[in-house]
Order: structure tokens, then C-alpha cells, then sequence
């Protein structure tokens, strides 16, 4: 791919896996645009000395969900986005939002799915008793937490594990995980085959 892929990025809170992602420099990248439907969002604050534009829609502003999409579609669409990377959206995408951006939308979960999906996924691992969590980058569709699954990677459960100390080891390995999966994508190099999400060489 020569042009650059010109990524989106929806952030709810403290936007540590964007900062992964500015760090990463990845070549063929280029971070368009930040949108927060949090006006007191950290991650806002996180990009300002780079240069990054940043829109805040507030979600509160909106009487429904489809016109909050609408919105965020409506800012996106200028600047010619190839992929939207959620970073700690708390917000769950219609499908109004995702058809249009079919294999186009990546989030990160906390959690080696299918295991664990939606809220407290931490919490739920640490309360089932399995031995390893871990983390995953997947496509978006229109469900929740069901796309398919592009990267994992594991994380191990100790018996002190407090949900403090084993959501920090996890988050170590999303600020990996997320910006290669990124960078794959930019790269030409993912394919999809039904569910199976294939890395070429």
C-alpha cells in the first residue's frame, strides 16, 4: 500500500492504547482524527503536543443513538478514513454505524475472547477461576465483542492477582498487540476467510 492508511480513533477515557499507537510510529500510518464522547476525556489532553485533531461529541447531546452515529459519521467522512480504532470507547456501535465500515472498525477487549465478553472482563476471569486471560483485537460487526479475531495474546493469573494488579498486566499487552494488528492492517496484509482473520507474509 503506498498511500498512508489514515486511522480514526473513538476514545471514551484515559486513551492509554492511543498513546501505544502514537509511540509505535508506524510508517504507513497516519492518526487523521480523534473523536471523544467525553468532553473530560484524558486522552484528549494526551494528544494536544502532537498535532492531532480531536472532535468531542457528547453523546448526552443526542436524544438517540442513530443520530450520535450520524454525527460521528457525518465528522469522519472528510477526512477520508480508511480504519476506526476503538481505544476505550464506552459506547456500543449500532449496526447504522458498522455496516457502512464492514472490516473497517478494530477494538480491543480485555479478554481472550470468546471467553468473557462486554463489562468487568477482568473481574470475570479473576471470579470463574480460569487460569490465563488475556487480551484481543478483532474486527467489529454487529454484535458485541463477536467480530473476528485478529490478534491474542495471554496473559497468566496468579493467585495474589487482585483485579487492579491483572488489569495493568493485561493492559501491557494491549498497548502490543493493538498497535501491531494496526500496523498489519496498514500494511495490506490482513485477509478475511469466514471468521478466520489471515496474516500474510
Amino acid at each position: 500500500m503506498n498511500d498512508k492508511t489514515r486511522l480514526a480513533v473513538l476514545v471514551s477515557g484515559s486513551g492509554s492504547n492511543l498513546q501505544a499507537m502514537i509511540d509505535a510510529q508506524i510508517p504507513n500510518l497516519e492518526i487523521s482524527l480523534v473523536i471523544s464522547n467525553n468532553p473530560k476525556a484524558y486522552a484528549l489532553e494526551r494528544i494536544e503536543k502532537y498535532n492531532i485533531k480531536s472532535v468531542v461529541i457528547d453523546h448526552k447531546k443526542y436524544s438517540n443513538r442513530e443520530d450520535f452515529e450520524e454525527e460521528i459519521i457525518r465528522t469522519i467522512e472528510p477526512y477520508r478514513i480508511n480504519l476506526i480504532a476503538l481505544a476505550g470507547f464506552m459506547r456500543i456501535l449500532s449496526p447504522y454505524f458498522v455496516r457502512p465500515y464492514k472490516y473497517r472498525i478494530m477494538n480491543i477487549h480485555p479478554a481472550l475472547l470468546p471467553s468473557f465478553p462486554g463489562i468487568n472482563s477482568v473481574k470475570q476471569a479473576l471470579e470463574y477461576g480460569v487460569k490465563f486471560t488475556g487480551c484481543t483485537v478483532h474486527f467489529v460487526d454487529e454484535g458485541v465483542d463477536t467480530g473476528p479475531i485478529i490478534l491474542q495474546a495471554v496473559v497468566p493469573i496468579y493467585d495474589k492477582d487482585t483485579e487492579e494488579t491483572l488489569l495493568e498486566r493485561v493492559h501491557n499487552e494491549e498497548h502490543k498487540i493493538y498497535p501491531e494488528a494496526i500496523k498489519l492492517y496498514s500494511e495490506g496484509r490482513l485477509k478475511i476467510s469466514d471468521r478466520r482473520v489471515l496474516i500474510s507474509p
